[in-house]
């Protein structure tokens, strides 16, 4: 009860903020903030969010006009209070893969004209061409999850049976037909992955075109990118993006590029893998790719994170160089289909309609987050977002899947959300 009290007691102070300010529109803000009060509602938050199990550990990472203004670390990597979270931690990125794998790659070939946004998806990827309920679907469309594609198809199933994993699509001992890794003694069929095709393709959509997510393309942009660069997909994200940008964590599977930095585990398995994941993507479907797809399978400490939000804050320009051009960019990031309550960008998530209006403990993201805002959030407990309007990048790492996805108090608590408007507040006081 006590903890309970003390944690309404944090909404009421933020959502007293959001009363005096949201009926205003934002304001520029300044980059002096209030110290004191920030490091106390941040603390007072993250420590409930340890206390109710929402996450064994956590950390913080928010920058202002390009500049790295708080970065905190809290709790454990595991409830057993044995490994302190450090600040260059690596973790499981899970959703927010989509925003940091296929998207940028998808934009500089919408700028080299390789793609376009409103044509048919078929023209590119063929086997649509013949698919009545898929041929005339755009890119627009389903980037901005517009397409009524099917939410999500768990391939699991498909290797699995009674418990058990299919022997005739994954092997303990690699050869020349299982090369993907999916876990320490365990490898796919190569041919799983055109089978994996083979089901997205035939996959129903519904003939009722509105908001509906469906990471489901994401489990082929990779290998669209690949066809249209003519350069292996993670190559690609690679030479394209990451080096550029400094981010020398951010990409798939990290046990095989020997970091030094420690890995946050995510779940304890109790179904395929049957062990504790860590190092290897959480994302059974992205882990049937031997761990690099779309839809997730990427690592980054909040450092890189922290870099390619600001890429995507400053219009795809980095160091003086536009990588990205700012008209692209910009039209990503844009709400494709208010008119449907849409509040999708191109790839990117977007605020709720009339987010400013709303409670805190209803709001997603802060409700004093400006309308041109945008991010992602992973399943695993991630979270990216970044407001060019304010110029303030928020990053929030977790595991929270450990030890079971089962654990949904970060849902409950809206801590991401809290911890957003905690740094608005501060922000806009340090105007008064």
């Amino acid at each position: 009860m006590k903890r309970s009290i003390q944690f309404l007691f944090l909404f009421c102070v933020v959502q007293s903020a959001v009363a005096q300010f949201s009926s205003e529109p934002p304001i520029p803000l300044k980059m002096e903030i209030d110290e004191a009060y920030i490091n106390h509602q941040v603390d007072s938050i993250m420590t409930l969010g340890i206390q109710e199990q929402a996450f064994p550990g956590a950390q913080i990472l928010v920058a202002k006009n390009n500049k790295v203004i708080f970065h905190k670390a809290y709790g454990y990597h595991t409830y057993d209070n044995v490994q302190r979270v450090g600040l260059d931690d690596i973790y499981d990125l899970a959703s927010v893969t989509k925003i940091t794998g296929p998207l940028p790659a998808l934009m500089k070939l919408v700028d080299e004209k390789k793609l376009d946004l409103d044509v048919p998806f078929s023209t590119y990827w063929k086997p649509w061409v013949k698919r009545k309920s898929k041929k005339d679907l755009t890119l627009r469309q389903i980037l901005s999850h517009q397409a009524g594609l099917v939410p999500y198809i768990i391939f699991l199933n498909k290797v699995m049976k009674n418990g058990k994993i299919k022997k005739r699509f994954i092997k303990e001992k690699q050869s020349k037909k299982f090369q993907r890794q999916v876990y320490d003694g365990l490898f796919v069929k190569n041919r799983f992955q055109r089978k994996m095709h083979r089901i997205i393709n035939r996959s129903k959509v519904s003939p009722e075109k509105k908001y509906r997510y469906s990471g489901l393309t994401f489990l082929i942009f990779p290998e669209l990118i690949s066809q249209l660069t003519g350069t292996d997909y993670e190559t690609y994200l690679k030479k394209s993006f990451y080096e550029p940008l400094g981010c020398q964590t951010l990409g798939f599977n990290p046990l095989k590029k020997d970091f030094p930095n420690k890995i946050v585990p995510a779940e304890q398995d109790t179904l395929f893998r049957k062990t504790l994941v860590k190092g290897w993507v959480h994302d059974e479907n992205a882990s049937l790719l031997g761990g690099v797809s779309g839809n997730a399978g990427l690592f980054a400490t909040a450092e890189d994170m922290a870099k390619i939000m600001m890429f995507y804050q400053n219009y795809g320009e980095v160091d003086g160089k536009q990588i990205i051009s700012e008209g692209t960019v910009k039209e990503f990031i844009r709400v494709q289909f208010p008119e449907n309550e849409n509040r999708r960008g191109l790839g990117f998530d977007k605020p709720l309609i009339g987010n400013d209006t709303l409670a805190l403990n209803d709001a997603y993201p802060a409700p004093l987050a400006s309308k041109t805002s945008f991010g992602h959030a992973g399943f695993t407990g991630t979270f990216a977002w970044a407001d060019p309007e304010n110029q303030v990048v928020f990053i929030f790492l977790s595991n929270r899947v450990y030890p079971s996805r089962d654990h949904r108090k970060l849902y409950e608590l809206n801590i991401r959300t809290a911890l957003h408007q905690v740094f608005y507040n501060a922000l806009v006081n340090s105007q008064e």
